[in-house]
């Protein structure tokens, strides 16, 4: 990748999505690879250290599937450090690629919004204003929301939904999406479920609204969603400043202030890291924002359900994400409705998720908003997935499965609004 003509390789950055400099990142020629389980992950952690490899998915260190993207010049030596490896060509070119996905349709601002917003991907700008378009058309029992301001000075905002009994009157339901900025899918699923809890017309849909009140914030990360936008598609975390000047950025995912954001495992303490959690607990500025709207539907109310909502890998999770060890009180009833929301899933298109515990389905994580809703906010049921896909185009999902993903998370949700008790 070429930043005005000088390589990420040799400024010595970690990765791609670790630059802090605003200007526009291109990928064009940049590959995208899979490495089925390496059995010597002592020698891939060497090559993807040594050529500061962006992973997208995997742990180097682990033995399992890991996905890199790899800049044209160092091509020749990830091949040739690999070659003893099994690897999978995702994308030939990803430049390529996004520039397929960044196919913006032009949205009609005041227009009743309908389902052909989930034919493409759409601007930050958009998402603001389609979420007040659906608000207003149906102002009996939706409004516009905020969490609070991102670091750059946006509105987290999101929509709130509620039944007969009036706004206010039920346990909450709240679904966080595009907490890691290169997500878009996730944006747009949430987005998703919104729309059916508003123009859905059957009783099933009406009789979840009268239960609960839903809190849906389709952008928790506005500043690194529009840095993803117009910067670097592949930008994860925040944009706040770090202790190294050169590196930008938390992790919003690794920064709550849970008991387990001291812990040595589950995050990084490097700046430049994709993981970073920050130099101190819920630092960061979208976390406070965050963990205030979350605690304060907490001490209403109570919280029935809270679901952050993640792409890729077809995960269906709830805690713990701090340990592998733990279990919790209530786990049958979690592994019951996560099998119910799988199958559900699973019927619509016949897309395959895997269910568990967080730490043993992915990987470990500390100081993250499911245990922190759960153990901190005292919310009932605490969960996260993983949407599409598991490998084939990864985080630069193709616009034309936004609508397939948006049908069958919704079944998935449903099912878990129909059987939670």
């Amino acid at each position: 990748m070429k930043l005005l003509g000088v390589t990420l390789a040799s400024l010595g950055l970690a990765s791609a999505a670790s630059v802090s400099n605003k200007q526009k990142v291109s990928y064009d020629e940049w590959k995208v690879f899979r490495v089925n389980g390496p059995s010597n992950t002592a020698k891939f952690q060497e090559v993807v250290n040594k050529l500061q490899l962006d992973v997208w998915k995997g742990k180097p260190s682990s033995g399992d599937v890991v996905d890199v993207s790899v800049a044209p010049e160092q091509l020749a030596a990830f091949e040739a450090s690999t070659k003893d490896f099994e690897t999978k060509l995702m994308h030939e070119n990803l430049g390529a690629s996004i520039a397929d996905e960044n196919t913006f349709s032009v949205y009609a601002a005041g227009a009743v919004p309908n389902a052909t917003w989930f034919n493409s991907y759409h601007s930050l700008a958009d998402h603001y204003q389609w979420i007040t378009d659906l608000a207003a058309a149906y102002p009996s029992n939706s409004e516009v929301i905020s969490a609070g301001k991102s670091l750059e000075g946006r509105d987290i905002k999101g929509i709130h939904i509620w039944g007969s009994g009036g706004k206010g009157s039920q346990k909450a339901v709240v679904w966080h999406s595009t907490v890691h900025a290169r997500e878009w899918i996730t944006t747009m699923v949430n987005e998703y479920a919104a729309y059916q809890l508003l123009t859905s017309t059957d009783a099933t849909t009406a009789a979840f609204k009268n239960k609960y009140d839903f809190y849906i914030f389709p952008v928790v990360n506005p500043d690194g969603f529009y840095f993803s936008q117009n910067s670097n598609r592949l930008w994860r975390k925040n944009r706040q400043t770090t202790p190294t000047a050169s590196c930008i950025g938390r992790d919003i995912n690794r920064n709550w202030p849970h008991k387990s954001w001291n812990q040595a495992q589950g995050a990084s303490t490097s700046p430049c890291d994709e993981d970073y959690k920050g130099p101190s607990a819920g630092d960061g500025v979208e976390t406070k924002a965050l963990k205030a709207q979350l605690d304060s539907l907490a001490a209403g109310k109570g919280i029935q359900l809270y679901m952050d909502i993640h792409s890729y890998s077809q995960l269906w999770m709830y805690p713990y994400g701090y340990t592998c060890s733990g279990t919790l009180p209530n786990s049958a009833t979690y592994a019951s409705l996560t099998k119910g929301a799988i199958a559900a899933v699973k019927a619509v298109h016949g897309t395959t998720f895997t269910g568990g515990p967080i730490c043993n389905t992915i990987y470990q994580v500390s100081g993250d908003s499911v245990d922190y809703a759960l153990e901190n906010a005292g919310t009932k049921y605490s969960m996260t997935v993983e949407l599409r896909d598991t490998g084939n185009y990864g985080f630069v999902l193709p616009a034309n499965q936004i609508l397939p993903s948006g049908e069958e998370m919704w079944a998935g949700l449903a099912y878990l609004l129909k059987n939670m008790t």
